[in-house]
């Protein structure tokens, strides 16, 4: 899928010279030619792919770890108010600093202070820790919605406004190698933990009680996979924007594919999240002569293939 994405864009590229760019050898006569060949591919089409499959995969991960933590197959790595966080942090950054690296700083930021807000609102009450934390990321989620809505309003209408509305929509037009690098670090240490937890993530989705009797510190666990899932899911979205559903539907495509184990399941999705990225970024360039929000196209395909999948297994991985 990225060797592939390298190939479709507005500029016609032919595998000679996609070849001669990847290797560094100019084998095109023309050389303000194999500039600007070098320039498309390295510097617009690769980091774009990069970045598709990382955010994609980290998406994924984050959304087969929280289900099967929870146990709940609606569960999105959003649901902790990451996602709430994050683009409150995005919006105050545009307003503050304008569109420059202090934004998905910022959005980091507070992308993990609306998960630890959460945890917060659930050590009210303990009976039920996994309850309380999804009540909890509700109500920081309503929270930073609002916070959002009011920083909106007293933007500037005809710059900060648009900027902080199309950054919501999700993107990754203004992809770049020092995006990859910076918010790749959460993104693998959250993915990485993730999988090396899978087994003890099996073990907690039988339930409290039998994962105590095996030896597990459920509640020292459970707090590694949240915290796992929101660096993964913070670091992407500081990076591209709220972007819905992936984290939803693909690990349920997995579990049609290699099963509900989650030694398996979570390497898969990782890999068809970031294939899925890659496929919708490159739609929402295709279609129009303008860039579509990769938030759009992801909800118009994932809410009906989300339908489709209720309506082909009758949620019977889930009984």
């Amino acid at each position: 899928m990225i060797l592939g994405s390298l190939f479709v864009g507005r500029y016609p590229l032919s595998p000679e010279d996609i070849l001669s760019v990847l290797i560094g050898i100019n084998g095109i006569a023309d050389e303000s030619r194999y500039e600007t060949l070098r320039s498309i591919i390295l510097y617009i089409r690769l980091p774009r792919a990069l970045l598709g499959m990382m955010v994609g995969g980290s998406l994924a991960v984050s959304g087969a770890s929280l289900q099967g933590l929870f146990r709940n197959p609606l569960v999105s790595p959003g649901m902790l108010g990451v996602s709430s966080g994050a683009g409150f942090g995005a919006a105050l950054g545009i307003i503050l600093f304008g569109r420059t690296f202090m934004t998905p700083l910022i959005a980091f930021c507070f992308g993990l202070s609306a998960v630890a807000f959460s945890f917060l609102v659930g050590r009210i009450y303990n009976a039920r820790a996994h309850i309380t934390l999804v009540l909890g990321g509700m109500v920081v989620s309503s929270l930073f919605s609002a916070m959002l809505s009011f920083l909106k309003y007293i933007a500037d209408p005809y710059d900060q406004l648009p900027a902080i509305v199309f950054w919501l929509m999700g993107s990754l037009a203004s992809a770049r190698y020092q995006d990859i690098f910076l918010a790749g670090i959460p993104m693998v240490a959250g993915c990485s933990g993730l999988l090396l937890f899978s087994y003890r993530i099996n073990v907690l989705s039988m339930g409290d009680r039998e994962a105590s009797s095996l030896g597990v510190n459920v509640t020292h666990a459970r707090i590694f996979v949240v915290l796992c899932t929101s660096l993964a899911t913070a670091g992407a979205v500081c990076v591209s924007g709220s972007i819905n559903w992936v984290g939803l539907i693909i690990p349920h495509m997995g579990r049609m594919i290699v099963g509900s184990d989650n030694r398996n399941l979570l390497p898969f999705s990782f890999v068809l999240g970031g294939c899925f990225m890659i496929a919708v970024d490159l739609i929402s360039r295709s279609v129009s002569g303008s860039e579509l929000p990769l938030g759009i196209l992801t909800a118009f395909l994932g809410a009906p293939f989300f339908i489709f999948l209720l309506y082909k297994t009758r949620a019977r991985g889930w009984e």
